[in-house]
């Protein structure tokens, strides 16, 4: 029997801008399973206002600037990581890294996630592993969720899992094969109308709670046509933007109002796709159980919301974990995703993303001797 353990990092920059997501974590492969793991140590480390300003307007920028930025981002998270590292007397055997994606497109055939890898190395002289979704576009596949993989081998037990940060997306365990997909703008969309309040989230729904619906804007926003498409298919923050935030933002109503729209927007569609999984792959179960995670399980009034409208249609229970599987699951995430390329085993999965197969992602970058 083939016994390993790797002590990782996961690095995570998400959609939402609200900093670095860094986890700790420890693994123990037996055979090409994990048979155990433990979050040691988690920290989000707060983006400066500069680097917000510089992320949130990138995709608009030169050439030039989206080279030196992909750098200059790789060196900026190996200061964070050596921090880290440095406060909490930890060593891991390398760091695995999402980057922060400025574009993506798999329909042409792309995607971008910047924090350049070898000056993540260079500073840290660690190993370093990042670029986990160009493989699996290039053959092609939507290159996204990658959440699955860490529902498929550290959350078993459940049937469906919800993650919702700056987007949000479902994964279903159907017999053993993992689908997913995005379901709509989640976090980008309220934080973008908290602003207008000059609030930087709406802190446990408060804002939509003290809305009511707009009928003709929900309407108008269902009717996108990328709610009514069948999955695989994933989300692009600047689509997420132009599509779902602009429409918000310049739609005349009070924030209130817009807001209360827009998680109702958002709890209809989770539950829409739930039911659509249900139906498309032939599930018969008399009862559905559903972890959420992500920022935007914190928003009391979305997952009340949420609750509410499973009930009218399906008896399925929100599972919450404890708060730190709530905010690094996408960090954890990474680690994970570490550890299988290390050993060769597929991170990609064709059965979620649409690609012609399963593929090993991540590019290593050996420490700097």
């Amino acid at each position: 029997m083939s016994i390993k353990t790797y002590n990782a990092i996961g690095l995570m920059s998400g959609s939402s801008l609200d900093g670095l997501d860094i986890a700790y974590c420890k693994f123990h492969l037996e055979n090409e399973n994990i048979s155990a793991w433990e979050l040691l140590k988690a920290e989000t480390i707060p983006f400066s206002e500069m680097w917000q300003s510089r992320l949130a307007h990138l995709p608009t920028q030169g050439a030039l600037i989206y080279a030196k930025t992909h750098a200059y981002f790789g060196h900026y998270m190996g200061e964070l990581v050596i921090d880290f590292m440095s406060r909490n007397n930890v060593i891991p055997d390398f760091i695995a890294s999402h980057g922060h994606t400025i574009f993506h497109h798999p329909d042409k055939r792309m995607t971008a996630q910047i924090g350049d890898g070898g000056a993540l190395a260079a500073v840290t002289g660690l190993t370093v592993i990042s670029d986990f979704r160009t493989q699996d576009i290039a053959i092609g596949g939507e290159g996204t969720p990658l959440a699955p993989v860490a529902d498929k081998y550290l959350f078993e037990g459940y049937d469906f899992y919800l993650n919702i940060g700056g987007i949000a997306n479902v994964s279903c365990n159907v017999n053993g094969k993992m689908i997913a997909f995005d379901i709509g703008g989640a976090n980008q969309v309220f934080n973008g109308l908290a602003v207008l309040m000059n609030q930087e989230y709406d802190d446990d729904g408060k804002i939509a709670a003290n809305g009511e619906v707009v009928n003709t804007l929900l309407q108008e926003v269902n009717s996108i046509d990328y709610f009514s498409q069948n999955y695989p298919k994933s989300l692009d923050n600047q689509w997420v933007v132009q599509n779902l935030l602009k429409k918000y933002r310049e739609f005349p109503e009070s924030v209130e109002n817009r807001m209360r729209t827009a998680v109702e927007q958002l709890a209809e569609q989770t539950v829409s796709s739930v039911l659509h999984i249900v139906e498309n792959e032939g599930l018969t179960n008399k009862k559905y159980r559903m972890l959420a995670t992500g920022g935007g399980v914190f928003n009391s009034f979305l997952m009340q919301r949420m609750e509410e409208l499973f009930k009218e249609k399906v008896d399925l229970e929100i599972v919450i974990p404890e708060k730190k599987i709530i905010g690094f699951k996408e960090a954890i995430l990474m680690a994970l995703l570490g550890v299988l390329r290390m050993e060769n085993i597929p991170n990609c999965l064709a059965s979620v993303t649409g690609a012609r197969r399963d593929t090993i992602g991540g590019a290593i970058y050996a420490p700097v001797p």
